[in-house]
């Protein structure tokens, strides 16, 4: 069972959520939050699987509550996924470079919904490479050049291709098939790129591999 809280201070908003989520015999409701600290608490206390976070919310915003969240070793397990009004936004930026797992619009369809609770819950990023990439490029062009960095020095060069791949959007599955890998090569291959560069997931790799500069804004379109 999958257990969600719904953290939004707008009230038919989790209302609506809860109405399409609860509806799946694979999805709990554990909790709702009207704030960002009521969200952390109720973290802290259910450890629940999934967040769907607000981004703008009173007391404490979502940004601020989703860096708390990661930010505390008991909470590894939970993950945050973000929602906003518009997919181009400065603070979902900020929410994935604080360890969130990506982010939906409010005015998603349920089935983009309910997929993406179930793909965050299962422990992959939700990564749509119309969406949540153009999100990452667009921040990441406004930094200028970054610095030589050796922050990717650890990574062999076929680690290097496979996250230039993950940065792209594309699953293990489209991986093993652009490289010639079979599926549990390439999951393997993402493993240890997660390790060896401390990242959570493979959002949190897709911002490393533009703001080192990596991957250049508009590459692979």
């Amino acid at each position: 069972m999958i257990r969600v809280t719904l953290a939004d201070d707008q009230t038919l908003v989790r209302a609506g959520f809860r109405s399409i989520l609860e509806g799946e015999d694979d999805i709990e409701i554990v909790a709702e939050a009207g704030d960002g600290e009521q969200a952390v608490r109720q973290a802290t206390e259910l450890l629940p699987d999934v967040v769907l976070m607000d981004i703008r919310m009173p007391v404490l915003d979502g940004l601020e509550a989703t860096r708390r969240i990661m930010g505390d070793p008991r909470l590894g397990a939970v993950r945050v996924v973000i929602l906003t009004t518009f997919d181009l936004d400065d603070y979902v930026y900020g929410a994935i470079k604080a360890g969130a797992s990506g982010f939906l619009v409010k005015d998603t369809e349920p089935p983009e919904l309910i997929h993406g609770v179930r793909v965050v819950a299962r422990g992959d990023a939700l990564l749509a490479p119309t969406v949540t990439r153009r999100l990452i490029a667009d921040f990441a062009s406004r930094i200028s050049a970054p610095p030589p960095t050796a922050e990717l020095n650890v990574l062999t060069d076929r680690e290097r291709e496979v996250l230039e791949l993950v940065a792209a959007g594309l699953s293990n599955e489209e991986i093993a098939g652009r490289l010639v890998l079979s599926p549990a090569t390439a999951k393997t291959h993402v493993s240890r790129i997660l390790a060896k560069l401390g990242a959570r997931d493979r959002a949190q790799l897709v911002v490393l591999a533009y703001e080192t500069g990596m991957i250049r804004p508009g590459w692979l379109g």
